[in-house]
């Protein structure tokens, strides 16, 4: 193999890692608060700033969608292949592969629920656990992973940043 070839392995490698990471981060949580709480059970977390609430939640981020399980479980696992490709073939950047591995974290850390936990089959519902004030939907760590990223995506695309060259996070030049 190639160096520029084996160190875009390896960089691919350590991106996908990191989604690993965070997808486990949010797995492990999730089963310590199922294993910990009763249904809606709440606990301060810090102080009345941030409470433990658990809660299972069949919709997607900040509540949209109920009932559409089966749906959110499709556009998943098509954006878990995309992000596995975007990471392994398509990108030439070091900064959009580490947010594409980190929005990857977070969407394989929901996947996963609604793929495995009652009733399964897909159809499963996503635990949810970390309640804030000002009645904000409750939320877990793969969300952040997700929504974060995704504005920080949307902000650096309306700012005119694209993947340009390799190895590079370029501002868009016009010509």
């Amino acid at each position: 193999m190639p160096a520029t070839a084996s160190r875009k392995f390896v960089a691919a490698i350590c991106f996908l890692a990191i989604a690993g990471l965070i997808a486990t981060a949010d797995q492990l949580i999730k089963n310590q608060i199922v294993a910990d709480f009763k249904m809606y059970e709440v606990r301060p977390f810090f102080g009345e700033l941030i409470q433990l609430t658990y809660v299972l939640n069949d919709s997607a981020a900040f509540s949209f969608g109920f009932g559409l399980t089966g749906v959110f479980t499709l556009i998943s696992s098509m954006a878990t292949v995309l992000l596995i490709w975007f990471i392994t073939v398509k990108s030439s950047s070091n900064m959009w592969s580490i947010m594409a591995a980190v929005l990857l974290g977070g969407v394989l850390g929901n996947l996963i629920d609604r793929i495995f936990r009652s009733p399964g089959a897909g159809l499963g519902k996503v635990v949810d656990y970390i309640q804030i004030p000002f009645n904000f939907p409750i939320f877990n760590i793969a969300d952040i992973a997700i929504v974060s990223m995704a504005i920080l995506g949307a902000l650096l695309v309306m700012l005119g940043y694209n993947v340009g060259k390799p190895g590079k996070l370029d501002k868009a030049k016009d010509d």
